[in-house]
This record gives C-alpha cells, sequence and structure tokens, in this order.
C-alpha cells in the first residue's frame, strides 16, 4: 500500500483554516489505496507526527512530542520521525501539502518537496510562488487579454522615501474609493478599502506590514464569482461557477472564516458569465503553469463583463468552501477529487 503524507497547519495566518480543511482531506482518503500519515506544522514553524484526524479535530494534536520532518535527500524519499533523541526513516510515495497562505502555498514546501523527489499534490514552485505574489500573477495576466483591476504597485522603499508623491500618482489616475492590498500576503490580510488620502495613506502603512510590495486597485462593482479548475497542462477542466455573497463590505479574512458569508452555487448571474468565466479560468492556470488544482476568483459586472481578481492554488476544503462545492455540482464528489487530485500527483512524479 502507497504511503500519503498529509501537511497541514503552517505558519501562516491561516494556520486554522488548514487544519480544518486536512481535516476533511482526510476523511476523503482512499484508505484501500493508501497509508494516512499525517504531519501538523505548529504556528512557531514545529513538524509534528499527528496521531489521528481526532486530534486534528479537537486540536490535541499540538501536545505530540514526536517530530516528522520531510528529507531533502532525493535518495531516501521519505520523512524522519524523532522520538525520544531517536530517529526513523519512513518512505513516503505521494504528498498532499494542505497549506494555504506563506510558507506553504508560496512555493517553499513545493521547493522541498522537488528537492526530495517526493511527488505531491497541487501547483508547482513557480504557479505557486506567483500565484500567492498578486503583483506578478497581474503581470503574467495582463498578456492574456483578460480584463483585470488597474492598479498601482507600492514599494517599500517609495513609501519611505516620499510616499506623498506616491499617493498624488495614485489619486491623479483612480477615484476614490480604492482597495490596498498586500501584494503577499493571503487570504486578504491587510486589506482595506479608502475612500480619501488619509485612509489611503492608513491602508498602505498598514499593508506594508504584511509585504514589502502594495497593490492599490480601482474599484469593481460586480458579483464576487468563483470558479474551480482540475488538471495538468492540456487537459484542464473548469467546474461551473460560484458567488460569494459576503456578509462585510468587502470579502476579508473576517467575512471569508468568521462572519456569515454565502457561497451560492446557483444565483442569477448577467447573461454570458457562466459560459465564459471557465475559459478563462483555464486560461489563467495554464499560463501560470499550474498543476493539479486551483480556484479563480473574478468579479462579473452587471453588463457581462468578467474582471479576474486572484487564483488559489491551494483553495480551501472547509465545509464552507468553494473548490469542493462546485465540482461536487459538476458530479465529482469529495471522495472522487481527493483521489483524482492524488493521481495527478503521480502523474506528474
Amino acid at each position: 500500500m502507497r504511503k500519503l503524507a498529509i501537511i497541514f497547519g503552517g505558519q501562516s495566518s491561516e494556520h486554522e483554516i488548514s487544519v480544518i480543511s486536512a481535516t476533511n482531506v482526510s476523511k476523503q482518503v482512499d484508505t484501500d489505496k493508501y497509508e494516512l500519515i499525517l504531519i501538523g506544522i505548529t504556528k512557531e514553524g514545529k513538524w509534528l507526527k499527528v496521531d489521528s484526524i481526532a486530534s486534528m479535530e479537537d486540536g490535541s494534536w499540538l501536545n505530540s512530542k514526536t517530530g516528522a520532518y520531510i528529507l531533502p535527500d532525493a535518495t531516501k524519499k521519505c520523512i524522519i520521525i524523532e522520538t525520544g533523541g531517536e530517529y526513523q526513516e519512513i518512505p513516503i510515495d505521494v504528498v498532499f501539502p494542505v497549506l494555504h497562505g506563506l510558507y506553504g502555498e508560496d512555493g517553499t514546501v513545493q521547493g522541498l518537496l522537488e528537492l526530495a523527489k517526493i511527488p505531491y499534490v497541487g501547483c508547482g514552485v513557480l504557479a505557486s510562488a506567483i500565484g500567492m505574489d498578486k503583483l506578478y500573477t497581474k503581470l503574467v495576466v495582463d498578456k492574456l487579454g483578460i480584463r483585470q483591476a488597474a492598479y498601482e504597485a507600492v514599494l517599500d522603499y517609495e513609501a519611505k522615501e516620499d510616499l506623498t508623491r506616491k499617493i498624488r500618482t495614485i489619486e491623479d489616475r483612480f477615484e476614490y474609493p480604492v482597495f490596498i492590498k498586500p501584494s503577499n500576503a493571503g487570504s486578504s490580510r491587510g486589506v482595506s478599502k479608502a475612500s480619501n488620502t488619509e485612509e489611503l495613506k492608513k491602508g498602505i502603512l498598514e499593508a506594508l506590514k504584511h509585504d514589502r510590495k502594495v497593490l492599490v486597485e480601482e474599484t469593481i462593482v460586480g458579483h464576487e464569482v468563483e470558479c474551480g479548475v482540475l488538471g495538468r497542462p492540456g487537459d484542464v477542466m473548469a467546474s461551473g461557477v460560484g458567488e460569494i455573497k459576503s456578509a462585510a463590505t468587502f470579502y476579508d479574512y473576517d467575512a471569508k472564516y468568521k462572519l456569515d458569508s454565502l457561497t451560492l452555487l446557483d444565483s442569477k448571474l448577467p447573461d454570458g458569465v457562466r459560459e465564459k468565466l471557465p475559459e478563462c479560468a483555464k486560461k489563467i492556470f495554464t499560463a501560470l503553469d499550474g498543476f493539479g488544482l486551483s480556484r479563480v476568483d473574478f468579479f462579473a459586472k452587471e453588463d457581462g463583463e468578467i474582471v479576474f481578481n486572484e487564483i488559489n492554488t491551494m483553495p480551501g476544503f472547509t465545509a464552507i468552501s468553494m473548490y469542493p462545492m462546485l465540482f461536487e455540482a459538476a458530479g465529482i464528489d469529495k471522495k472522487s477529487l481527493v483521489d483524482k487530485l492524488i493521481e495527478l500527483a503521480f502523474e506528474r512524479g
């Protein structure tokens, strides 16, 4: 039987969401095909061997005294288990890194697995790194002819040298309100909306606490819609389109995970959106050299125009997450979806 390691937790702001996602993924693994090994990463960055799915659910996995580490030695293809100063090598066939945000979804863990030559689920180093960084994603999508929100980048050294001048440049280009986002932070951390100069300055300074690159974007009014993609280069399928009804002014971290935002699969959208949007999602996924899975987020304006927002290369698998819901609606249940993702990992090798 092949050994499958599921890695979860991590040092990002999305630690708790990763635990929930990984719990749900673990429950869908075909245990007739795979022996499950669970590895949790604490917020402090400690790697632990986790005994059971139940311990993930009740939080007791954090009390584990057993370390578990991916060994980068490509001749071993194993994890190292450490207990009481003693070490054991356990060969691993495939890894499912259910990690959201920094230090997991951004190419770092993917790079470790590439060094170890262990097959893994999801996008590779390049797609993970670019997809995590909003500015560099925009630079790629700029070449595809797909509309996206107009933006102005603010770099940390520009803010230090002359933030007032940079703010004037932004105000000359955009009308208020505008949205401010760290380029590389994940899950809407540090995102704010500005309706005047003072709020813009405050928002930029706050976003710079999360990343050294900040985007200021025009406001797009429309439906917040999402589409899942599944597959490999040359063979990519897209799900249907789901809509987010945010419980907040905009879909920030609290709206995603703490408030009663709704995910709707059957909402009424402007004409043509359900037909055009999946094709745009597949183009963006392919352009970023995507592999395995991603969720691509857009705005759909009332006139039917589609505006790209962002891509998530390891979308959530919580009970309210759009990605598995969209594929379930398309006829691929969660168990089959997880099985397909693992199969794709072996196809890439």
